[in-house]
């Protein structure tokens, strides 16, 4: 089982989908956001879902009616799983996660950058509370930031944390998997590479027996 998942933050959809099928035998899931969808439309959900698991990461943010909208869409074009956030509340989650059907839905407790200390960490334990008590699949934790990983860790229970910020952010695999992820989540040091699917098997020969 792999605990590596791409985040393909390219914009060209023939690149898109060179690297996922060169590197998806490594990979758990693949995770595009706005760059790519915006560049080359929703259909590349269905597309790079013939190589991988697809989890759009869309940080929704919005009112729970806009919200549920938009999952709906991820939904229509066969993602497994969407990122949203929780800082908007529990009625807004709570649509995220009636909508979502078979989709996983992952909260983020915390960013990988330096800005989330602005606002969002104070935040974090509640946040966490809150994912757990609405029944979200997940949650969005930092790489960067291995004492706050497993801070969340001892919060989040049986919740799954996916953690970004791993290799162009400064975030170590191995620190990130011994602190409490369940996956990490790598991106410009795989698919910025001469040769991603080398980068990626790297990655996931590291965290494999961890």
């Amino acid at each position: 089982m792999s605990r590596v998942i791409l985040a393909l933050d390219v914009t060209d959809m023939d690149k898109a989908k060179k690297i996922a099928k060169e590197t998806s035998e490594y990979l758990h899931a693949i995770k595009i956001g706005w760059p790519l969808v915006l560049s080359a439309g929703m259909k590349i959900v269905s597309e790079l879902s013939k190589y991988s698991p697809i989890i759009c990461d869309f940080k929704v943010a919005d009112i729970p009616n806009t919200t549920k909208l938009i999952v709906e869409q991820a939904k229509r074009y066969g993602a497994s799983g969407i990122i949203v956030h929780g800082f908007v509340g529990h009625d807004s989650l709570h649509a995220a996660i009636e909508a979502s059907g078979n989709m996983k839905v992952y909260v983020v407790a915390e960013m990988s950058h330096p800005g989330a200390l602005d606002f969002m960490q104070v935040h974090t334990e509640k946040i966490v509370e809150m994912a757990k008590k609405e029944g979200a699949t997940g949650l969005i934790a930092p790489a960067t930031r291995p004492e706050r990983l497993r801070k969340i860790r001892e919060l989040a229970g049986n919740l799954e944390i996916l953690s970004p910020g791993v290799g162009a952010q400064g975030g170590s695999a191995k620190k990130a998997i011994e602190s409490g992820a369940d996956y990490i989540i790598v991106g410009r040091s795989i698919y910025n590479q001469e040769n991603p699917k080398e980068a990626a098997r790297r990655f996931y020969e590291e965290t494999k027996s961890l």
